[in-house]
């Protein structure tokens, strides 16, 4: 049977088309996946994001714990409320995760993971634990529900349905948080526009959800989440990176840091490798939709696209390719669909960022 969020009658109240999603029942949409992607990009949207993990980890050891489970260091988090995007790695450095900690107080942060992944992280950690040792907790959160409003209007909306929370969050940076009495409220989110994650009891989902539609936020499910995530240039877990790559072949060098002497699971195998596939951004010039599992064409060999759909800020169609490093933006490949060679141009996300449209549309006409 598969899992269901505390919101799970108010999707069917509402009309969604509920589907399994990583073993959870969950809204693909609620009738039109476009418009709710266009909600989020111009106004306001709010998903159900409750089917991810929460993990708090607790007291002493827990950051040196961190450190070592992590590939970004959690030691840049000087003071409470900041926020760090990271990649969680088996020891050949190949990706388990992918996922964000936050620095709560001394001593104690918290750690959010892909649902899909929730299990296989938790035994990975405890493994950790038992290989480092340590006197803190891991305590997956399953007690929270987590809604993401995002949208330029999302933060003002979030205001109107909880203004108790106003205090707190006006003045977040982004990629930070804090709390609020049962509510947790961090400036982050996966569209690449502004907004906040909330993290509260299970037992408030159903009133904020309905207080959050009364503010003006429009339900979206998980369709106009790919589109958002994928035109913001953000991977998925189990597509565009997994356990049979390494951070730099899934275009999140970035999340690793090597600087220093910190230890880290995977570290050492890093080193040792020289990736030859990057991935990168494709623009299809002219009819048709790129998806995953696609040949692609290049003058240095072959790739294969790991998403892809239609982009609706853009109007065009649009993917991820792990490709030849030598592939070099401004390239012109070509991707099978179909039977059909079709010729796309390589470039380097973000397409779209707060509304703006970030890659040049023209060169494809």
């Amino acid at each position: 049977m598969l899992k269901q969020t505390p919101l799970n009658a108010a999707h069917r109240k509402l009309g969604a088309k509920l589907v399994d999603f990583g073993g959870w029942e969950m809204p693909l949409h609620y009738g039109s996946q476009i418009e709710e992607h266009h909600r989020v990009r111009r106004a306001a949207g709010v998903f159900d994001v409750s089917h991810m993990l929460a993990l708090d980890v607790a007291g002493p050891g827990a950051r040196a714990f961190l450190r070592l489970a992590l590939a970004n260091d959690v030691a840049k988090l000087e003071r409470p409320g900041g926020a760090l995007y990271s990649c969680l790695l088996n020891d050949a450095g190949h990706v388990l995760d992918d996922l964000i900690a936050y620095f709560v107080a001394e001593d104690s942060y918290r750690v959010v993971v892909n649902a899909s992944t929730a299990d296989k992280d938790l035994a990975w950690f405890e493994s950790l634990r038992a290989r480092q040792g340590g006197s803190f907790t891991l305590a997956p959160r399953r007690d929270l529900c987590m809604l993401a409003v995002q949208g330029p209007q999302a933060r003002e909306c979030v205001w109107k349905a909880l203004p108790a929370i106003r205090a707190v969050s006006e003045r977040l940076a982004r990629f930070h948080a804090a709390s609020s009495g049962d509510s947790f409220v961090a400036r982050t989110g996966y569209t690449g526009e502004d907004g906040f994650e909330l993290m509260l009891p299970s037992e408030r989902a159903q009133s904020v959800w309905d207080e959050l539609l009364r503010a003006g936020a429009a339900p979206c499910g998980l369709g106009a989440r790919d589109t958002l995530r994928l035109e913001a240039g953000m991977n998925l877990y189990g597509q565009d990176m997994d356990e049979k790559v390494t951070p730099a072949e899934s275009g999140l060098a970035w999340t690793v840091d090597t600087s220093g002497e910190r230890d880290f699971v995977g570290k050492s195998a890093l080193r040792a490798e020289t990736p030859w596939r990057r991935l990168a951004g494709l623009l299809l010039i002219g009819r048709g939709v790129l998806r995953a599992h696609q040949r692609v064409v290049t003058a240095h060999g072959e790739g294969r696209t790991t998403s892809g759909s239609f982009a609706p800020t853009l109007g065009q169609s649009i993917a991820f390719a792990r490709i030849p490093k030598a592939v070099a933006s401004g390239d012109s490949v070509q991707v099978e669909v179909r039977e059909r060679l079709l010729e796309a141009r390589v470039v380097t996300p973000p397409f779209v960022r707060n509304g703006k449209i970030l890659i040049d549309l023209l060169r494809t006409t």
